[in-house]
């Protein structure tokens, strides 16, 4: 295939993860203008908890997928998923901080400084709000200039993704009363993408163990 072929390929698989991340966003755009225009309950009883559950869901989502590039990259043997890694962790930082801003806004209703007693008694509050501030470094040092600008730390600091992966587990885990088969789900995803670091890891210290630098 042709370098213009593939460069055309790319940018258009681009645009299509691009419209696939945003589209969860449009839908519930809409949903919140027909509710607040018609009185529909097209967000169901209880909005600001839907509008919550929803931003938060795809937020989790998004950043086990942005975790899964890596492995499938490897199965695959396709380096070029690597360019939608940054793009789906940005996308999991923007879901994350709608779904922050929704219960700051919509649930505690301004009274803002009552999140700090949220987060001091509520686990899964402390849970969620310390993701989501791991977040922020993450998404801030995502450019390719802040990666030549920390050079080797740039990947230590990303390694916090793994953190921010169990602490938003915990979150929805802790947050969910009854059915625990959805975070049950989500908590599987993320062992089995923790686990395959962690083999792979290890399979590299012990080749490199098995053939020492001369």
């Amino acid at each position: 295939m042709s370098r213009g072929r593939r460069g055309t390929g790319l940018i258009a698989a681009k645009a299509g993860v691009h419209a696939a991340a945003l589209a969860p966003l449009a839908i519930l755009g809409w949903q919140i203008a027909e509710v607040w225009r018609t009185g529909s309950d097209a967000l169901g009883a209880d909005p600001v908890t839907e509008i919550e559950h929803r931003t938060g869901l795809w937020a989790l989502r998004l950043l086990l997928l942005t975790l899964a590039v890596t492995p499938l990259r490897q199965l695959a043997g396709l380096p070029v998923l690597l360019r939608f890694r940054r793009m789906l962790g940005l996308y999991a930082f923007l879901y994350a901080s709608l779904h922050l801003a929704a219960y700051l806004v919509l649930d505690l209703r301004g009274y803002w400084t009552q999140i700090f007693e949220e987060i001091l008694e509520r686990p899964y509050i402390t849970a969620g709000f310390t993701a989501w501030l791991l977040l922020i470094p993450l998404a801030v040092t995502s450019t390719r200039g802040w990666m030549r600008l920390l050079g080797h730390r740039w990947g230590q600091l990303h390694r916090l993704v793994y953190a921010i992966g169990v602490l938003a587990v915990l979150h929805f885990w802790w947050l969910v009363k009854s059915d625990l088969r959805e975070p049950l789900f989500y908590a599987g995803l993320l062992a089995a993408l923790l686990g395959w670091r962690l083999w792979k890891g290890i399979r590299r210290r012990r080749t490199a163990a098995a053939h020492p630098a001369r």
